[in-house]
């Protein structure tokens, strides 16, 4: 599904609590003339919403009739070039480790906090259209490398850059972010990609890396 500038996103917001469920559907209106449905319940999602007509949901993991992580399978199924941002009050970015490697891809993860921020919301909205994945930036910066894992093989400016691509930055960002070159981010992120043994005809090398940094962080 295409997501071209020229176009305003098509965003499905599933929030149980009304006040956080009009909070997010302001921010989301204010960007570039967004077009949100919502909906308070899993059964009223699955419903109402026409998924083929979405390009991004943001799915709060906990709610009284269900999950988010099943609702955005379920979407995904009618759709799969959906993009998904689960959302939740509790740390709950593992919850992405459950997916299966041919349904990874577009998934992506924010705190109910970090989702206040337009910046960081749009930012993992554009992620997940465009093929990403994005994790928290809070998650990120607490994380810490496990002993004997594959990230220890990193040098620490490939780990800065690991954590921006787990931040769902293109390389241009990421060169942005850094100060470097587009060549030298790109440089980077292929040092990256061999590094953890990650080949690069795989479907998107981006998203596993992402899932060896949240399978190896603490």
């Amino acid at each position: 599904m295409g997501t071209e500038a020229s176009r305003a996103l098509r965003i499905g917001v599933l929030e149980d609590q009304p006040l956080y469920r009009e909070m997010l559907q302001h921010l989301l209106l204010a960007f570039r003339g967004a077009k949100v449905v919502t909906a308070a319940d899993c059964n009223t999602a699955l419903s109402s919403w026409d998924a083929r007509n979405l390009d991004v949901a943001l799915l709060d993991v906990e709610l009284p009739d269900g999950n988010g992580i099943d609702v955005g399978r379920e979407l995904r199924s009618r759709n799969p070039d959906l993009g998904i941002v689960l959302l939740s009050a509790v740390d709950r970015s593992r919850a992405l480790l459950e997916l299966d490697d041919a349904e990874r891809a577009r998934w992506s993860y924010l705190s109910k906090r970090s989702s206040t921020s337009a910046a960081v919301l749009i930012r993992a909205i554009r992620a997940s259209a465009e093929g990403r994945s994005m994790l928290d930036p809070e998650v990120i910066a607490k994380s810490r490398v496990r002993a004997g894992g594959q990230l220890e093989a990193l040098s620490s400016r490939q780990f800065e850059v690991l954590e921006l691509l787990a931040e769902g930055l293109s390389n241009q960002a990421i060169a942005e972010r850094l100060g470097l070159a587009l060549n030298s981010a790109n440089n980077h992120v292929n040092a990256i990609y061999a590094t953890l043994g990650i080949e690069r005809g795989e479907i998107n090398p981006r998203v596993v890396a992402v899932r060896l940094f949240l399978e190896e962080t603490l």
